[in-house]
């Protein structure tokens, strides 16, 4: 077999030879790297107004922070149009401009679960939220805590957990205190929110025997039955010996669950003029019902009634939101859920069918650590 006498070419050498050629090409478009950090995404609501009369105080609920590589490009407002029934609830939530807006898929649901005065019903409110984003070095101490409480993105990279670290004092020096005795609140006892996980994170010192000391609440949701567990529930653990300082722990209560408003009477049996569709129609193949993720993170139920025409061969068609609560969001998902269903194939088809989707949690009464997420992240 012949030897090779001239220079050898590295794959690394004939990628670099390759991607050269490239730029050098007439109108080639330059491609940008790939973003290579990550930012904590999260978003502010405004005030709120009903008519021309603002609101008073500021009863929304902040939506969660997400993670993300870059600088979103998409839209950094969000406005909602929705009503006030008499129980202080926010109902009939649309979004005030369609299309997609990147990372803003707690807003519509944080506002749900936000309350305001009770016995004064209101019509024509609106809200806008607005984002802000920050380097996870650079991010705000406690925003970064609350994502790490529901890290809907994936977990929190190193960079941001050093930013939380740098809060601290000696506790996250090596080797770790490592829990001798961990207590734990009993968290079914403590009142939840609906829609709402309250969470509190207690800061605390060590004494050389591993015993805490000075425990405080360092920032939270502000439930004060859980902060007041959580911070029993420390003084009563006990960790590996080292005196330390600047420890912190999370404790949190997951929301309960919010059950949809009810259905007007006049929806329950509603019917489409000109209705030839049977009462009692069979699926050929059912709708499959998903839970709109977002809600169901929040244990918020929602209904929606969908009016549609049925093909020969069974298909739906010319679909149709006739109401929503409590939000439109639960019409977008009734309607995705209905387009994969079928009927049986006819030959006339159908005309003015109509369907209520309910969208219900299940049973409560899951395993402690799902319902009450008793397995905060390490600190």
């Amino acid at each position: 077999m012949p030897r090779t006498t001239g220079p050898i070419v590295t794959v690394p050498a004939i990628a670099a030879m390759i991607a050269a050629t490239l730029s050098a090409l007439p109108g080639q478009a330059t491609v940008p790297p790939p973003p290579t950090d990550r930012s904590l995404i999260g978003w502010t609501p405004g005030e709120v107004r009903c008519g021309a009369d603002p609101v008073p105080g500021q009863p929304i609920r902040r939506p969660w922070n997400v993670l993300s590589w870059g600088t979103p490009t998409s839209p950094d407002r969000v406005t909602y149009r929705f009503a006030i029934d008499a129980t202080g609830r926010p109902v009939s939530i649309t979004r005030d401009a369609p299309g997609f807006v990147a990372f803003a898929e707690d807003t519509a649901p944080a506002l749900a679960a936000s309350r305001f005065a009770s016995g004064a019903p209101q019509q024509g409110c609106t809200v806008t939220f607005a984002r802000w984003g920050s380097k996870l070095g650079q991010a705000d101490v406690v925003e970064l805590m609350s994502y790490t409480i529901h890290s809907t993105s994936g977990p929190l990279p190193k960079e941001g957990w050093d930013r939380i670290r740098s809060a601290a004092g000696s506790c996250f020096d090596m080797p770790y205190p490592q829990p001798l005795i961990r207590h734990l609140p009993d968290f079914r006892a403590l009142p939840a929110t609906p829609g709402v996980q309250s969470w509190s994170m207690i800061a605390y010192d060590l004494d050389a025997r591993g015993k805490p000391l000075r425990p405080r609440v360092f920032s939270g949701t502000g439930n004060a039955a859980l902060d007041k567990a959580s911070l029993a529930a420390i003084r009563a653990s006990r960790f590996t010996k080292g005196a330390r300082t600047g420890c912190f722990y999370p404790f949190h209560r997951a929301p309960i669950k919010m059950e949809a408003p009810a259905m007007p009477p006049a929806l329950h049996d509603a019917k489409v003029d000109g209705s030839t569709c049977p009462d009692q129609h069979g699926w050929a193949n059912p709708p499959q019902l998903r839970f709109p993720e977002p809600w169901r993170r929040r244990s918020i139920e929602g209904w929606a009634v969908v009016s549609y025409d049925v093909a020969t061969w069974g298909e739906l068609g010319n679909m149709k939101v006739v109401a929503a609560e409590p939000s439109s969001e639960f019409g977008d998902q009734a309607m995705a859920v209905l387009r994969s269903a079928r009927f049986a194939p006819s030959p006339q088809g159908h005309v003015g069918c109509v369907d209520r989707v309910k969208f219900v949690m299940g049973p409560e009464n899951m395993p402690p650590g799902d319902a009450d997420g008793t397995a905060p992240p390490a600190y």
